[in-house]
């Protein structure tokens, strides 16, 4: 199927980078041209939206697309990354930990809800004077991150409970009752379990982060699951390690409807937006990009029309094979 075109959801499993997922892809679909629209960090499960051969070109409307993810919080205790990852800071005392309460947690999970300012993670993919920051963290560097203004629609604490001397930070594990000699026998922290509605560009660890320093017993995070990228849910994807490629594939036009308005061309019409001619539409509102198919349901490319006037975006093949 080296030459079929098509969107595909992937639930990526932990312990593989977005790239690796990337890599078995282009492996199961028999081809190279196999993008992504956002990584997940390797801790990280859930969706995963791929492009291959000529619908790559629809990733770029993707990356910026609003997402879901359902997250654990760890509260007392800081991390270098800000996950379960990284080295820990500091740890809240059981006293501290004891003194928050559900009150103080809603509070400041209210305060980071909305538009706010963020500064991201210092150990991220974040690029300063041309090198990424995580490899300058790496190195020894003080890397400082100018905050970004992002969204964060919902912020919904799901649930809550105490851990007795859970794993430390910096351990491989997804156990939250398993013990480590990095803790002491009456360590105490508080999980919150979360779901959180954003934009792009949103650190969910950033939000870990600074939850943990408003309560003032640090936080990290311990799981995150991303469910949702603009329409496309984990619930339909496939799972990496057992697909196959042909079974899960959106064509590109099912892919376009689900971001885009839709407009239909005529035969002729669908020949003139192939040769990047303007195509005029009467009683047509303005909007931009629409998909524009062809009779036979075929992608043939975006538009923007404005005052009836249909301009390209981009175009797709006519000769590849869609899903």
């Amino acid at each position: 199927m080296s030459g079929t075109s098509g969107i595909l959801l992937v639930d990526k499993t932990a312990g593989i980078t977005s790239h690796d997922a990337v890599s078995r892809t282009r492996k199961r679909a028999g081809t190279k041209k196999v993008g992504h629209a956002g990584t997940l960090d390797p801790m990280a499960t859930g969706l995963l939206v791929l492009g291959i051969n000529s619908s790559t070109r629809l990733l770029t409307y993707v990356v910026g697309l609003d997402k879901e993810y359902l997250a654990t919080i760890r509260l007392g205790a800081s991390t270098v990354t800000d996950d379960r990852e990284g080295d820990r800071l500091d740890q809240a005392s059981t006293e501290d930990i004891d003194a928050v309460t559900p009150e103080a947690v809603v509070a400041e999970i209210a305060k980071l809800t909305g538009a706010i300012e963020q500064v991201p993670s210092t150990v991220s993919a974040i690029k300063v004077d041309g090198k990424r920051a995580y490899a300058l963290v790496r190195a020894g560097e003080t890397v400082e991150l100018r905050s970004r203004a992002v969204t964060v629609s919902a912020f919904e604490l799901l649930g809550t409970r105490r851990v007795a001397g859970g794993a430390a930070p910096g351990t491989d594990t997804t156990d939250s009752t398993s013990t480590s000699t990095a803790d002491t026998a009456d360590t105490t922290y508080l999980d919150l379990d979360v779901r959180v509605e954003c934009s792009s560009g949103t650190y969910i660890r950033a939000l870990a982060r600074d939850l943990g320093a408003a309560l003032g017993v640090g936080g990290h995070l311990t799981a995150l699951r991303r469910t949702r990228i603009g329409p496309f849910r984990v619930e339909d994807a496939a799972d990496l390690a057992t697909m196959v490629v042909a079974d899960h594939l959106l064509s590109p036009a099912d892919a376009a409807a689900a971001l885009f308005p839709t407009i239909a061309l005529d035969a002729q019409q669908a020949i003139d937006l192939t040769h990047g001619k303007r195509i005029r539409f009467a009683d047509t509102a303005d909007a931009a990009p629409v998909a524009a198919l062809a009779p036979g349901g075929r992608l043939v490319g975006l538009l923007t029309i404005d005052s009836g006037v249909g301009r390209p975006l981009v175009n797709f093949p006519t000769d590849e094979v869609t899903a």
